[in-house]
């Protein structure tokens, strides 16, 4: 049976929390806050994780996809995980927990962003992201309805990329002009080449199975100057999970993004032509990878027996998701628009009409 950690309140017992608005630990019974650093891990915890860690991932190659059983100190009650579950909270006396054993050794991350909003801010900016929706439902800010909102530390595979890139372009410039009656048409073509480096830091790729990947690039920038060495008292009262995907297969999103930037930053130095072809690009990218959590509230609603679900960026609010369209409302903006174009133009056929 695993072992999970809380973090008890000096006062009154109660599992404390971390605060997104002091940065400090909290307890939301009796209100006492303290200090992260009261809560710290001792080097000898640190030594003793890391063996437990690399005895761990043995036994969890040997058993994968295997659920982890873990007990609530607080109310004795069995917890079920699946083997990337990071922290939950108790289905019996809703403490937060944190599984010990997620976040030691080798599965330590580098890099923590603590939460900057809380849950009440992440229903505000939910109830500001439906406002002057144009062909939102009328009645869907009435009848949906949050089923559940969770603040979740996503881990994240955090890339510093070197792109040497070497590109040639086929360009044309051409010229028009009227002799004699006769117009003239010149082509100058032109071999245009490029190369240099180009430096990318902190490119994120979230490394959960369970995340979807175009959602979570949605959300960002995340400010990585905000971020903190890793402290698992960060994950008090909040959702998280460890990584499931290996840097190894999310390096590929990661390359792939910045050599779409890379691309259009060299191009954009090609300038003066009036036709511009990419004929050969070489590109050599090396890669240097952190692991890291970075909060992201996840709000799930219903409407209709469908699920929508938004995320809202933990760090600065910005928040993402599909919403359904409302077809009538949509039909009607193009036929008053329709409308007021044909009105425009008989009105302008009219006027040209009497002038003749």
């Amino acid at each position: 049976m695993a072992d999970i950690r809380e973090y008890k309140c000096p006062a009154c017992g109660g599992a404390m929390e971390f605060d997104s608005k002091t940065q400090k630990m909290k307890c939301p019974y009796c209100d006492t806050v303290a200090d992260l650093s009261d809560f710290e891990e001792t080097q000898s915890e640190k030594t003793a994780s890391k063996e437990g860690a690399e005895q761990g991932e043995t036994q969890e190659a040997a058993e994968e996809g295997a659920m982890m059983l873990y007990v609530c100190e607080s109310c004795g009650g069995e917890i079920l995980a699946d083997k990337t579950t990071g922290a939950t909270s108790c289905p019996y006396c809703g403490n937060k927990v944190v599984m010990k054993g997620q976040f030691d050794g080798a599965l330590r991350p580098d890099y923590i962003i603590p939460f900057k909003k809380d849950k009440k801010q992440a229903k505000e900016a939910y109830r500001k992201h439906l406002e002057g929706k144009k062909f939102l439902p009328g009645v869907f800010k009435q009848q949906n309805h949050i089923d559940e909102i969770k603040g979740v530390y996503v881990p994240f595979w955090i890339f510093d990329l070197k792109a040497k890139a070497d590109f040639s372009y086929h360009a044309e410039k051409t010229r028009v002009w009227v002799s004699n009656d006769i117009e003239y048409t010149e082509h100058e073509n032109f071999e245009v080449k490029r190369a240099g480096t180009v430096e990318f830091e902190k490119v994120p790729a979230d490394g959960s199975k369970k995340m979807d990947d175009t959602l979570m690039e949605s959300v960002e920038p995340y400010d990585f100057k905000e971020a903190v060495p890793f402290r698992m008292a960060y994950m008090a009262g909040y959702l998280a999970d460890r990584y499931d995907v290996p840097k190894e297969e999310c390096i590929g999103r990661a390359k792939k993004r910045i050599r779409r930037s890379t691309e259009r930053e060299f191009r954009n130095t090609v300038k003066g032509y009036h036709v511009i072809d990419q004929e050969k690009a070489n590109m050599e990218i090396k890669d240097q990878a952190k692991y890291a959590l970075y909060p992201v509230w996840i709000l799930n609603t219903t409407w209709k027996g469908k699920k929508y679900i938004f995320a809202m960026n933990g760090q600065n609010g910005k928040i993402v998701g599909d919403l359904p369209a409302d077809n009538g409302a949509f039909w009607r903006f193009v036929a008053m628009w329709g409308a007021g174009i044909g009105l425009v133009l008989y009105a302008l056929l009219w006027v040209f009409m009497v002038l003749l």
